[in-house]
């Protein structure tokens, strides 16, 4: 009777486990998260919560349950949790009982998460540190932004979003958020204000920017100044709600190439006041000046633009038209002269 041949068990080679190719280093995380990438690697020297992988010689690299623990972290800490008490239930997967008749969790993440959507992972970070009132990791994140994707695209990507967000939660909140909404401007407009503008070239007409009279939302035309100056574009910053003969003095006094003027809402823009800016002439007889009229902001109407008026409909594309404005003709005589030797 032949025999049957034994059958050798295939050979178990021991697999080598491989981290997954989406991993994110530790400043990535800590925008995401809207800590210190200081923070984290306090957190895993004193609690062990790091990265699952190590690689020796290698940075840190964390995935996706990774930053999942680390963001269960964050909201138990945020809600008071002591941090060695929020790493062990972070670790387990599992969050603290809350105490009999303590409120719900009002942390990032849970009920008072900022309604961001499809966004970059920094935003994520800004918001959840703004709702934690954490003005210094608020001003390290927004220096990230602008150092890493320059003024207009951390602009449009990052803090307009955050804001919008926070408006929202405001708007749905009632009077919640509202200190949430004052710390992140004050930082953003602080951030704006570090940002040193290029030396203005000599004898060249200004830009003005303002906000209607009544209009405290200055942010966007902030970020339009520290642009320009950015780009070597002298302007003169009148902020929030500059009073209307305030701003028929301005321009008659610096004959500016243009003014811009901001209106956040229906109630502040005052088509009136936008026509007599716009027909302000200087220089001298038979040789007048005007400088062109930019509306920005929602709050002015859809319709068509006066004479020497052109409405503004973003950063990147404001810049864009303030820099195709040539400055206003010297009037004949005061050439050589600077735009306060224009008066009226």
């Amino acid at each position: 009777m032949p025999q049957t041949p034994r059958q050798t068990p295939p050979r178990q080679t021991p697999q080598q486990h491989q981290p997954p190719a989406a991993a994110l280093s530790t400043g990535a995380v800590a925008r995401h998260l809207g800590v210190s990438p200081t923070t984290l690697r306090s957190w895993e020297r004193r609690y062990a919560i790091g990265p699952a992988h190590r690689e020796a010689g290698r940075h840190r690299r964390w995935t996706a349950p990774d930053i999942a623990r680390l963001e269960l972290m964050c909201r138990l800490t945020a809600d008071g949790v002591p941090p060695a008490e929020a790493a062990r239930a972070a670790l387990g997967g599992t969050s603290p009982t809350p105490r009999a008749g303590a409120e719900a969790p009002q942390t990032p993440g849970g009920p008072s998460a900022l309604p961001l959507g499809a966004v970059r992972p920094e935003c994520r970070g800004l918001s959840r540190a703004a709702v934690r009132l954490d003005a210094p990791t608020v001003a390290d994140l927004l220096e990230e932004a602008l150092a890493e994707h320059g003024l207009v695209t951390a602009w449009e990507q990052v803090i307009a979003p955050t804001l919008h967000a926070v408006g929202r939660k405001w708007a749905s909140a009632g009077e919640r958020y509202v200190e949430v909404e004052h710390l992140l401007s004050w930082q953003v407009s602080a951030a704006f204000h570090r940002i040193r503008p290029v030396s203005e070239p000599p004898r060249t007409p200004p830009v003005l920017l303002a906000c209607v009279p009544g209009e405290q939302h200055s942010l966007p035309i902030e970020a339009l100044a520290a642009a320009l100056g950015q780009r070597g574009v002298p302007t003169r910053m009148f902020g929030a709600a500059l009073p209307a003969e305030a701003l028929h003095d301005a321009v008659r006094r610096t004959g500016p190439r243009a003014v811009v003027l901001w209106a956040q809402s229906r109630a502040t823009a005052d088509p009136a006041l936008a026509r007599s800016v716009a027909a302000i002439e200087w220089g001298l007889r038979g040789a007048r000046s005007h400088s062109a009229l930019l509306l920005a902001g929602p709050g002015w109407s859809p319709g068509p633009p006066a004479p020497r008026t052109e409405r503004l409909y973003g950063l990147r594309s404001g810049l864009a038209v303030i820099e195709s404005l040539a400055p206003p003709r010297a009037a004949s005589g005061a050439a050589g002269a600077g735009p306060c030797a224009y008066g009226s």
